[in-house]
């Protein structure tokens, strides 16, 4: 009991300290969980999406299917699930694109219904429709609704509301993000169709490797292309979203926990060589040394413990909130909750752990004393006069400067806990700040350096071509083909972009440096990254085909271009006619503001729009670089706080002894300064390269159709130095009244 009270005495008497403690244990869990549970809520809340819509492990397209087909492929996959799919794309009122499913049974990517009825394969009056397009249309449950395709118009009744698996993600032709107003999809029963069947898509599940499926495939069915899973346009794109936030949660906050454990190491050293005079006493009046080392591992045990549970709690709870109302404009699923993983539990309980151990190494020293020299101050750290110190240099140099190298030298591990404190600070406000960087850099390259037009008008596919061509002379506008096109090379494969345009001024194309380049007349150019993917290089030869076509050309790169935001090929309407391709145009580009109303555009995108959409799909990152800023300014302040009271504590009589010797507060004052600015220099400097690694690990996991080049500019380190070193010298000054105030009697009369 008595023990007890002495520990309520002292956390109450260096609440300071101990609240630092509490919260280094605490920011570092609720990084490591708030990060990591928004990541696992990602996954797990897609993966439970996925297995309960019973996701296709691929999409096999055709101009018809037929049951002799599905018989072919279940000879060499004994999973026989299988499910055909008339896909066509409707026009309604104000020509949005909706995605027609006309299907047999429902079975496999199934209609995740939130409002009316579930999805019935047999009611062929009703109309199941995406919730995301009726939120936007103010369509409900009952309403009447009219598609137009293929010339056809059937009018349904919407019998439910809900989500997809395969439109977790949709594309929108008019800008980066997806403008539901004007797109969506709804499924219909086989029975609603209003012609003879003829399925143009089959949606399969599989036991056996996409490789061999895709092998066997090949050799037993007719068919134009064949999507896989991970290459779905809805999959691959968010799970390179999910990919990107694993990679910040493996990097910032293993960098927290790690600065933290290093900050408790020493904050509890201090502690505890602080209290020295107080374990010889304990010890005299008869106290053994399993009792006072229990009674010292409660210190820091309760602290972190707190701190840890506090963030293991609050973390999870807090940091995905923060992101998923970002999330949720560029992505639907039917419910975003955060994540759990027992690592949580783990790294929380290692923490407490291990600031007990680092507790007990300290109290394990000084309880083999005997208790008249535990009494007694900790004898000084000794060093020998190093090569500096033997050199005439020496005699030239500055008392200050030659008294903070001594101590340096005599305390090299309160030297190197500050340089890798302020160190791993710097490193995340490096990565933080030029994430945010080169997300500027890369919409400026794209919107400024290529992008020359003022308006994209996407052309409707009954356009009227006399009605074109008056628009693109009114306009001075230029056509460009836009396609998607699923491209091989070297054993792999993608489903990459293919851009067509004449020589225009209203593109423009550069090189990785951002130099403008021109593509030559017969040239088919490669986006940097994809030759990157595929390790492809000018004179190798690629496979492709425009999705939806079964004809494949084989094309040699003449060029390799720098796309920032989409990566695949670029040529001239001649040089695409020479595979022996139409030139088919999709869109109108013209430096005028365009607001006319023609039956042949279907819509119409400004360049303030795309760079709209462009801010809104980086909010989530620049939401994690805000985070990771905050946190590091509050680690920075705590870990150079801890430091400079380590220092304080540990060069207490030294301090006494220049006071008393006629040195004045100001002079020593700068003689922590410096030091203190020494140590903050040198963490500085090598939390640059750190900083810049960290950052180049996370644009690698940006995904397939972002093209970094990381960046490293003198405003992001100037910004960084200012935060780094303002904190530094703010926590110094702290100091000063310490030193003012200081008692030299006390100090000096433990030496006697």
């Amino acid at each position: 009991m008595s023990l007890s009270k002495k520990m309520l005495r002292d956390i109450k008497i260096n609440k300071t300290q101990f609240i630092a403690i509490f919260l280094m244990a605490f920011l570092g869990i609720f990084a490591y969980c708030g990060i990591y549970a928004e990541y696992y809520g990602l996954e797990q809340t897609s993966n439970q999406y996925y297995a309960d819509t019973n996701m296709a492990d691929a999409w096999i397209h055709n101009d018809h299917f037929d049951d002799s087909s599905v018989s072919k492929i279940n000879e060499f996959s004994t999973q026989s699930d299988r499910q055909k799919v008339v896909k066509s794309t409707a026009n309604m009122e104000n020509k949005p694109d909706i995605t027609l499913h006309f299907t047999e049974k429902g079975t496999i990517s199934k209609f995740y219904s939130v409002e009316g009825e579930d999805f019935n394969p047999d009611d062929d009056s009703g109309v199941w429709l995406d919730k995301r397009f009726s939120d936007e249309r103010n369509l409900k449950v009952g309403d009447k609704i009219t598609f137009e395709f293929d010339n056809n118009t059937v009018k349904k009744e919407i019998k439910g509301i809900g989500y997809s698996p395969e439109y977790i993600y949709e594309t929108s032709p008019s800008s980066l993000t997806p403008d539901f107003s004007q797109m969506g999809f709804a499924y219909l029963s086989s029975k609603a169709y209003p012609e003879d069947l003829e399925y143009n898509t089959l949606l399969v599940k599989y036991n056996i490797s996409d490789k061999e499926f895709k092998e066997k495939l090949q050799g037993s069915v007719d068919y134009l292309s064949l999507t896989k899973k991970h290459d779905q346009l809805s999959v691959s794109k968010f799970s390179d979203e999910m990919v990107q936030h694993k990679m910040i949660g493996d990097v910032f906050p293993i960098v927290f926990i790690l600065v933290t454990f290093l900050t408790l190491l020493t904050t509890m050293n201090r502690i505890v060589t602080h209290q020295r005079t107080q374990i010889g006493i304990l010890k005299a009046v008869g106290f053994n040394d399993s009792r006072i080392i229990l009674h010292y591992l409660s210190y820091s045990f309760w602290p972190v413990l707190a701190g840890a549970v506090l963030g293991l709690i609050t973390g999870p709870v807090i940091i995905p909130r923060m992101f998923y109302p970002s999330m949720a404009t560029n992505y639907s699923m039917p419910r975003w909750y955060p994540g759990f993983d027992m690592s949580f539990i783990y790294i929380a309980l290692s923490m407490v752990i291990l600031s007990v151990f680092v507790t007990y190494l300290s109290c394990r020293r000084i309880s083999k004393e005997n208790p008249a020299s535990a009494m007694r101050p900790k004898a000084p750290n000794m060093s020998s006069n190093s090569i500096v110190e033997k050199s005439r240099l020496w005699k030239h140099l500055s008392f200050n400067f030659r008294w903070n190298w001594r101590d340096a030298r005599r305390n090299k591990f309160r030297a190197f806990m500050a340089i890798v404190g302020v160190m791993g600070c710097v490193a995340l406000l490096i990565a933080a700040f030029g994430m945010n960087d080169s997300l500027d850099e890369l919409k400026s390259w794209e919107y400024d350096n290529i992008s020359h037009y003022e308006s994209k008008l996407q052309l409707s596919n009954e356009a009227n071509p006399l009605e074109l061509y008056y628009i693109l002379n009114e306009t001075d506008g230029s056509f460009i083909m836009q396609q998607s096109i699923e491209i091989k090379a070297k054993g792999l494969e993608d489903t990459v972009g293919l851009l067509v345009t004449n020589n225009t001024d209203l593109i423009s194309y550069t090189d990785s440096n951002k130099n403008p380049i021109e593509i030559d007349e017969g040239v088919v150019s490669i986006s940097r990254k994809l030759a990157d993917t595929f390790n492809l290089s000018i004179g190798d030869n690629v496979r492709w085909h425009i999705v939806g076509s079964d004809e494949w050309v084989t094309s040699k790169i003449g060029q390799i271009h720098a796309e920032p935001i989409s990566q695949g090929l670029i040529m001239s309407p001649d040089t695409l006619e020479d595979q022996g391709l139409n030139f088919t145009p999709t869109n109108i580009l013209t430096d005028e503001k365009f607001g006319e109303n023609f039956d042949s555009i279907k819509s119409v995108t400004s360049k303030n729009k795309m760079e709209e959409s462009w801010d809104l799909i980086t909010t989530a990152v620049m939401m994690m670089v805000y985070v990771v800023t905050v946190v590091a300014v509050a680690l920075a302040i705590l870990v150079l706080y801890n430091l400079q009271i380590l220092s304080f504590t540990e060069m207490e009589r030294e301090i006494a002894t220049l006071k008393v010797l006629g040195f004045k507060t100001n002079f020593l004052r700068k003689l922590l300064l410096t030091q203190n600015i020494i140590f903050t220099t040198i963490g500085f400097i090598l939390g640059i390269p750190l900083g810049f690694y960290f950052m180049t690990l996370m644009m690698g996991a940006a995904g397939d159709s972002l093209y970094y080049v990381p960046s490293l500019t003198w405003g992001n380190i100037l910004l960084c130095a200012v935060i780094t070193f303002t904190v530094s010298i703010g926590v110094n000054l702290v100091f000063s009244d310490k030193i003012r105030d200081l008692d030299m009697v006390e100090a000096l009369k433990d030496v006697e």
